[in-house]
């Protein structure tokens, strides 16, 4: 099958052979013809399988040629990250025609953002949190919206979005064409469709819970206080083109990626606190290789698009099934293959047993050959690593001198 056969404006067919689109995917050949018609649309696919495509061709192709200064399409979105993502990908399909994408997010800032929403831009991607900033002081207005699309619904329930969706759809004009698409449909989600869509088709690619195909999936078990031994001793025994690894809260973040660095390895970080110049700069660095590894948190599971991510390192498993099918579909996308390796504490062996029990899958374990398994981690000296108060005694000069506060920090392994 290929683009031609849907119908689409010319304009766009020459942006989709410029950007090297050859043939649609599957949840693009079912939800495309649909959308085109106008109708309601569910689409539940794992993230890689071409969603954003699928939702952003019938809408330029409906907004197209015709600009009438309004907002006429709202996409939105949970993370900042997908939201630079999907407006990328409108600007890049609508090359060729005059309309104008803009992208409503927090942590930039606020000026070119009201500018678009007050000149009517034709698509407006945003996450909920900032676009409800927005309407919220009288800046934008939507009753000229023709379609509404909710992307990775799942994910802003899980992020705490979901009330703020809700607001917002309430200022919404009831005369739209409203499209959803989500990995997952947890009953929140579902009771949602039902407030918002009417008669909705579904589309359905690939079982909830399945990984993306191409990804060859292996676990390591390990003592916790050895994982980033072993880590090290992968990434200097396993060929890999660039790695995304992905660990549970900020502070190991950071402390995982200055022990890559001191190892030797070209790595950058993003999680929550970053700045928002500091994660475009990381995501723009990791794209251009400039850095081969990106250590994230989960804020990276879902809406990073990266070419070329030959393996996903799960440094911490993930205590939710659901986020590992997502971390994991961060390689082997659009068809292409890649690995996945999970290093397993003995604490995290009921994670992993759930991840199995969903994805139906009994993932292999694997050793490293020659790493010593059984080293006891070296003991702290007394006192030493932990927050100590500071009593001051006189020195023989007259100046105070504080005990515990010169003591020099082990370099942690443990997280």
């Amino acid at each position: 099958m290929s683009f031609q056969q849907f119908g689409l404006h010319p304009d766009l067919l020459k942006a989709i052979h410029r950007l090297g689109y050859h043939e649609p995917t599957p949840i693009q050949q079912q939800a495309i013809p649909i959308a085109l018609t106008g109708r309601d649309l569910i689409g539940c696919a794992q993230t890689g399988t071409g969603k954003t495509a699928a939702f952003a061709l019938p809408i330029l192709h409906k907004l197209h040629p015709i600009r009438r200064g309004q907002i006429r399409a709202l996409i939105l979105t949970p993370t900042r990250e997908l939201a630079a993502q999907i407006t990328e990908v409108f600007v890049g399909l609508a090359a060729h025609t005059k309309l104008y994408t803009a992208a409503v997010y927090g942590g930039v800032g606020i000026p070119p953002q009201e500018r678009a929403l007050r000149l009517g831009t034709d698509v407006i991607v945003a996450t909920p949190g900032r676009l409800l900033d927005h309407m919220n002081r009288g800046i934008g207005r939507f009753d000229g919206l023709e379609v509404l699309v909710l992307d990775e619904a799942d994910r802003m329930l899980d992020m705490g979005f979901l009330p703020d969706v809700k607001r917002i759809i309430a200022r919404l004009s009831q005369k739209r064409q409203t499209m959803l698409f989500s990995a997952t449909m947890p009953k929140e989600i579902l009771q949602l469709t039902r407030q918002i869509l009417q008669n909705p088709a579904t589309v359905q690619i690939g079982g909830q819970s399945a990984p993306a195909e191409g990804i060859s999936q292996s676990a390591y078990p390990v003592a916790q206080h050895l994982k980033t031994d072993l880590l090290l001793t992968l990434l200097e025994t396993v060929e890999m083109e660039s790695a995304l690894i992905f660990a549970r809260t900020k502070i190991r973040t950071e402390r995982l990626a200055r022990h890559l660095k001191e190892g030797g390895h070209k790595a950058a970080l993003i999680h929550g606190d970053r700045t928002q110049g500091q994660r475009s700069a990381a995501l723009e660095g990791f794209r251009n290789r400039d850095y081969h590894i990106l250590v994230a948190t989960d804020i990276a599971a879902r809406g990073l698009d990266v070419e070329g991510i030959s393996h996903v390192i799960n440094f911490d498993v993930p205590m939710t099934p659901e986020d590992y099918v997502h971390r994991i579909g961060r390689t082997a996308r659009a068809k292409a293959i890649g690995e996945a390796l999970t290093l397993v504490a003995p604490g995290e062996e009921s994670f992993l047993a759930a991840i199995q029990q969903l994805t139906k899958i009994s993932i292999p374990r694997q050793t490293v050959p020659d790493f010593d398994y059984h080293r006891v981690m070296k003991p702290r000296p007394e006192g030493e690593g932990r927050r100590q108060k500071h009593f001051g005694v006189k020195s023989e000069g007259g100046r105070k001198k504080r005990f515990g506060a010169t003591s020099k920090r082990r370099r942690a392994v443990n997280y």
